[in-house]
């Protein structure tokens, strides 16, 4: 009987504790519900984007709102009331902070300010590591060049094997003229294209991504492949091809690795703020170099998508070498002329 008795005490105590924790749940529901469904009318109209329909009130209520509900939230996560509460508080908070805290602009807006000045400015804020970029990718052309024509064999070592289909020393004039000519409906050079595209896609986004190493890492991988664009330039060179062969890269290329260019000199520029933050704590010197860098990196992959579209119709469709160098050579042009000579900002005034 004791045993019985003692069973239906515990249980007594729990219906009581349960009693309790609603009671205390119902409490603070009904002091602050006023403050939150004036919050939520508030963010619904706003969200339906009925703002003309908001008070001078409502709009200078919202901020206090917002964390005053906030506030809710970590009350009652800290007193464990009931799940249901919880979560509309959180949903409740997570639109508010939207609203209070979120972007100001849509997405044209942010388009318009970026390709009217912000990523030209940030181009040219890196021009030192532009100057050693260029320099470096200059040294691996050459260094793949002088390598394969003092050996051959170092052909097969600097270039893919996904680049050695017909294109190998020793290949006739013709086979390697039949790769740049009269091919707008072959499938392998489709996949070649397609290959070449993704391979310089993954060379800039790693220049970027492994900048923080002290900029080390940017400047081998840009070594590495322009050390196999030396030496397929050579291949050609060696048929006395070589002016097609860089008319058919051209079309393309120029795009390509002026995006590979921007994306080690990014690279180098967060490793130089690591290594060298001045005045600056490392930490506020990375931050600050790594924004600057971020927008040049969102830029180059507008120029990597460009370059596809010129890689997968340009490329097939234009099939001499004179068009290929226009085509190539003025989006080289415009590139350059955007970079360094376009200025003008929306805010009027440059970013420090």
């Amino acid at each position: 009987m004791a045993f019985f008795g003692l069973l239906g005490g515990e249980a007594a105590a729990s219906d009581a504790a349960i009693e309790a924790a609603a009671l205390r749940s119902d409490r603070f529901r009904q002091e602050r519900e006023g403050d939150w469904k004036r919050l939520e009318a508030i963010v619904t109209r706003m969200e339906a984007g009925r703002w003309r329909r908001l008070s001078d009130e409502d709009v200078l209520a919202l901020p206090v709102l917002y964390r005053t509900v906030a506030s809710s939230l970590s009350v009652a996560r800290e007193t464990s009331l009931d799940s249901a509460t919880l979560a509309y508080l959180e949903a409740l908070v997570q639109r508010a902070w939207f609203l209070v805290y979120g972007p100001r602009t849509t997405l044209a807006g942010w388009l318009a300010r970026f390709l009217g000045g912000e990523w030209s400015r940030a181009v040219r804020a890196i021009w030192p590591e532009l100057l050693v970029a260029f320099v470096v990718m200059a040294a691996g052309t050459l260094v793949g060049w002088l390598l394969v024509s003092n050996d051959p064999d170092w052909y097969y070592a600097l270039v893919p094997g996904q680049f050695q289909d017909a294109r190998v020393p020793g290949a006739t004039r013709e086979v390697l003229q039949g790769t740049l000519f009269g091919s707008a409906q072959d499938d392998g050079l489709s996949m070649f294209a397609a290959y070449l595209f993704s391979h310089n896609a993954g060379v800039a986004i790693m220049c970027f991504a492994l900048g923080f190493a002290f900029g080390v890492p940017p400047l081998l991988l840009l070594v590495q492949n322009t050390a196999t664009l030396g030496a397929m330039v050579w291949l050609y060179h060696d048929k006395g091809l070589a002016t097609d062969f860089i008319g058919w890269l051209s079309i393309h290329g120029t795009t390509e690795l002026l995006a590979i260019l921007l994306a080690g000199a990014a690279g180098l520029h967060v490793g130089r703020s690591m290594a060298f933050p001045g005045t600056r704590g490392v930490m506020q010197a990375v931050a600050e170099a790594g924004q600057r860098a971020a927008v040049v990196m969102a830029g180059v992959v507008l120029m990597l998508v460009i370059a596809g579209m010129l890689e997968g119709f340009g490329r097939q469709l234009v099939d001499d070498t004179t068009g290929r160098y226009v085509i190539g050579y003025s989006m080289l042009a415009i590139w350059l002329a955007y970079f360094f000579a376009f200025r003008r900002t929306p805010s009027g005034s440059e970013a420090a």
